[in-house]
């Protein structure tokens, strides 16, 4: 059994709040950098690795050894990233630009456009995890590759043969849908 701050865990389970914090001394700082290499902000970073801490406090979950404590805190850690980055991919349109579209004359090809994007987003919905999140990280958060490997733990072969397939299932989604290759262009 590897203890990976798990000894630590079991007496903050039993009411040692000491123990509590060598655990965070453990892992703020691996759990900040890897919330990093998600949102690359560093303040944001922090907040998720404090959030992680608080769920942890929250949950006070039975584990059974130190690879489960370790691999729970960067799940969560993981997940709330992956929360952080949909929360700030939702961005405000400019007033001016809204104003620009209703000016613009070409509603019907805006709302054929909309109506396009959101088949797309659908399609991205039904794809298995593994493959929303390669495309999420590539295509709409602009990581590379090399980078992708490392926030997913994956070697750059992995990420390159989950880039193939995804994007193979998802042509494979919209065709069905009658969306084609050039109309996303």
């Amino acid at each position: 059994m590897s203890d990976k701050g798990f000894s630590q865990y079991i007496q903050y389970l039993n009411g040692d709040e000491g123990a509590l914090e060598a655990l965070v001394r453990r892992y703020s700082d691996p759990l900040v950098r890897f919330a990093y290499c998600y949102v690359q902000n560093a303040a944001e970073a922090e907040d998720i690795m404090e959030d992680t801490i608080v769920a942890l406090i929250l949950k006070r979950r039975r584990l059974t050894d130190g690879d489960a404590l370790h691999g729970y805190l960067y799940r969560i850690a993981r997940n709330k990233a992956i929360d952080s980055l949909r929360r700030h991919s939702r961005r405000d349109v400019p007033l001016e630009d809204v104003e620009n579209v209703l000016t613009a004359g070409d509603l019907e090809t805006d709302f054929s456009r909309r109506a396009r994007n959101q088949t797309v987003y659908r399609c991205m919905q039904a794809l298995p995890e593994q493959y929303k999140e390669v495309l999420h990280l590539t295509y709409f958060e602009g990581f590379s590759p090399a980078e992708v490997s490392r926030i997913l733990r994956k070697s750059p072969k992995q990420v390159y043969n989950l880039l193939s397939r995804s994007k193979n299932a998802l042509r494979e989604l919209l065709t069905k849908e009658g969306i084609t290759h050039e109309e996303l262009l």
